[in-house]
């Protein structure tokens, strides 16, 4: 029986129930969860190990706890996309500009006319690269940003979309980095983390660096076919295949660094990878997402006072629209993407069709729904297989629609 700590408000009672069920039915290991409603934190909940004594580890397991931050994998792409949209927002970059316009380099083979947009909707064609990069090449930084500029498109950029698993965050990271002069990271910190409060890095800082737990890869549970809604929750022959054949898009793209980037390396979480590689709390992944549809609180501000939009309305309704809709290169299954966020579907589930966000590979989950007014936070250590997320996931999502 794993003890499950933190604060549910009345009438969620049935959130900590599925968070607990999780822990007895669906393999989890440690993990937190939280909740804003109507501009308010409804549930923060925590439980498990945050560094688990498993394969062989001689140390012992150390708790989950209030303030335990876990590698965030492609959430992280929720709070690049952010990071871009607040700069352009500011003026600072045009989503129908040429990237090329702020970055030269990127003109090669063929991508000059590629605007900023492709990038954040994922059809740039660049998801894979002819020579993949080396971990020191990605701490370093420069030598990703060059490999992505020089890289041929595998498509016409702007005929298709396929999810970008680590170039998406070069991608976008770059572009930020040329037109505002700073890192994603330190753009992110600056402009978004800190002026909301939150425990989200892209780039760890050292003093942060002993609350993060252990990602664990584990083996996915024994599930039915489909789950709750009729939703499926095996692949399909055709996607175990892209995976399996390491001449595949799909294989490539997510192999394009090699060997494969440890997220437990200190030096890789201090490093700036925005497309897996940011840190954080479940109750800061809800609070951004809160944040960007004016339904965070204010921090010792009078009750029930809410800080306005992150995002001005009119560009968060862009961002969140479906810029692609359908087939996906990379992931076989049929995708929709707005502006750096995945948009609730078949293959990517969240609360309604006015959802959007990102959930990270092995499981975590960030999202909001303007509809239903909430912000959505889901983080885990526990690594099952999977890139949209699993049945964690998506039994506290249950659990939520069931309390609003």
């Amino acid at each position: 029986m794993v003890d499950i700590w933190g604060e549910t408000a009345p009438g969620f009672e049935p959130v900590r129930e599925a968070f607990a069920r999780n822990f007895r039915e669906h393999g989890e290991l440690g993990a937190a969860f939280a909740l804003y409603a109507g501009g308010r934190k409804v549930v923060d909940l925590w439980g498990g190990d945050a560094r688990p004594e498993v394969g062989g580890r001689p140390a012992p397991a150390v708790p989950w706890t209030a303030d335990t931050a876990q590698v965030l994998r492609s959430v992280t792409k929720g709070l690049t996309a952010t990071a871009a949209l607040h700069l352009v927002q500011r003026g600072g970059l045009d989503l129908d500009a040429p990237v090329a316009a702020y970055w030269p380099e990127f003109a090669a083979a063929g991508k000059e006319r590629v605007p900023v947009r492709w990038l954040l909707s994922h059809q740039a064609g660049v998801p894979a690269l002819d020579v993949p990069l080396r971990v020191e090449d990605v701490i370093a930084w420069e030598p990703a940003a060059a490999a992505v500029a020089a890289q041929a498109p595998a498509w016409e950029p702007g005929t298709a979309h396929g999810y970008h698993p680590y170039t998406f965050g070069w991608l976008v990271g770059e572009v930020v980095r040329r037109a505002s002069g700073r890192s994603l990271g330190q753009y992110f910190a600056e402009e978004i983390a800190r002026p909301l409060g939150l425990d989200l890095w892209i780039g760890l800082p050292a003093e942060a660096r002993p609350r993060v737990g252990l990602l664990v890869d584990l083996p996915a549970p024994e599930a039915a076919q489909t789950g709750p809604n009729g939703l499926r929750l095996r692949p399909r022959q055709a996607v175990v295949d892209a995976y399996q054949d390491p001449t595949s898009l799909t294989a490539r793209s997510f192999a394009a660094v090699r060997p494969g980037v440890d997220l437990n390396d200190p030096a890789v979480q201090s490093a700036e990878i925005p497309g897996a590689g940011g840190i954080g709390t479940a109750r800061s992944v809800a609070r951004l997402y809160a944040a960007l549809i004016g339904g965070a609180d204010r921090h010792g501000g009078p009750a029930g006072q809410l800080l306005p939009p992150l995002l001005d309305p009119a560009l968060l309704h862009e961002a969140t629209g479906p810029e692609v809709k359908g087939p996906d290169r990379i992931l076989i299954v049929s995708t929709s993407f707005g502006l750096g966020f995945f948009r609730h579907g078949p293959s990517s589930p969240m609360s309604s069709p006015a959802a959007f966000g990102h959930p990270g590979r092995g499981g975590s989950l960030g999202f909001a729904d303007p509809e239903l007014g909430i912000g959505f936070g889901y983080v885990t250590n526990g690594m099952q297989p999977g890139v949209t997320g699993d049945i964690r996931s998506r039994t506290l999502i249950a659990a939520v629609l069931g309390c609003l």
